[in-house]
């Protein structure tokens, strides 16, 4: 057994039978002399069941994920080339999978005994969203091994506008445009400056709505950091509190023990007096028994005159 074949069956498992499983295979890697090996199955954290339900779909709708992830790959390399035509086609695609999918992740959920919450179609949809436009989150959802659903924080590609096809494009400024640069050449000092103005504070403005959106982000990233820590510290108590049951019912027995092992000491050293002293009685009884022949034979020669 090795890392990857471990995680593979961990993650497709239901929720409720992870941990469990989990501290087997590392007893199991651990006894066959793995240590390290016991020490990162150990480390593997129980998926969430949106996370679970992803996972699932990754090796039961291997096909759908792997187009999807596909696309991602076409979309991200159409927006490096800024090939606004694909990237427009892409983005249809990717609307009309990731709808798909979120369906089949519910269904597939529901197949199992979990159902959904509605809430949960909103995380379904940022996670595989995340595995369109970031190559990382990508292969987290193709191996399967979610624990927690994803998201996505950074700048999304989105359809590039090209210029119109016309005289500019052959070289030549259309008619429009002279006019603009005859305009602008015309101009005053004081209106260039506030156009200058106008166009700085635009930049500023787009620099705050940036960072405003990059700061929502921040914290619901850290909101959900809290959750999770939230969740990990009951899970830690949770454990705890089964240690120190585990703890005192392995003492209560080790007491139990050590008593059955006391009476089975005198048990053993009754029974081997017992079948000394038996082999002893056994040996009386034979000379007596004995003795018993020998002075019938004596009496009944007396008896009949011998001497």
């Amino acid at each position: 057994m090795d890392f990857d074949e471990a995680a593979g069956r961990l993650y497709g498992m239901v929720p409720e039978e992870f941990t469990a499983a989990r501290d087997v295979l590392a007893k199991e890697a651990k006894a066959a002399g793995d240590a390290a090996l016991a020490k990162r199955i150990k480390a593997l954290r129980k998926p969430t069941v949106v996370a679970w339900a992803v996972n699932r779909a990754a090796r039961e709708r291997s096909d759908e994920i792997g187009r999807l992830l596909d696309l991602g790959r076409r979309l991200r390399e159409a927006w490096r080339v800024r090939d606004a035509d694909a990237l427009a086609e892409a983005g249809r695609e990717r609307t009309r999978l990731v709808a798909r999918l979120v369906r089949s992740v519910r269904e597939e959920a529901e197949a199992a005994g979990h159902p959904l919450a509605a809430a949960a179609d909103l995380e379904i949809e940022q996670t595989l969203d995340a595995a369109v436009v970031d190559e990382d989150a990508a292969e987290q959802v193709r191996l399967g091994r979610l624990t927690r659903p994803l998201s996505y924080s950074g700048f999304t590609p989105a359809p590039v506008v090209r210029p119109a096809p016309g005289p500019a494009a052959r070289g030549k400024p259309a008619p429009k445009a002279r006019k603009a640069e005859t305009a602008a050449e015309g101009r005053a000092p004081e209106e260039r400056d506030s156009t200058e103005r106008e166009r700085r504070q635009a930049e500023h403005e787009r620099r705050v709505r940036s960072l405003e959106k990059a700061l929502a982000e921040a914290e619901r990233a850290a909101r959900e950091a809290e959750r999770a820590r939230a969740d990990w510290e009951a899970e830690r108590a949770e454990a705890e509190r089964e240690h120190e049951r585990r703890t005192a019912k392995v003492d209560t027995l080790t007491a139990k023990l050590v008593k059955a092992k006391d009476k089975l000491k005198a048990a053993e050293h009754r029974l081997e007096v017992a079948r000394r002293e038996e082999t002893n009685a056994e040996r009386a009884a034979r000379t007596a028994r004995q003795r018993v022949e020998e002075a019938g034979v004596a009496l009944e020669r007396v008896r009949s005159g011998h001497t």
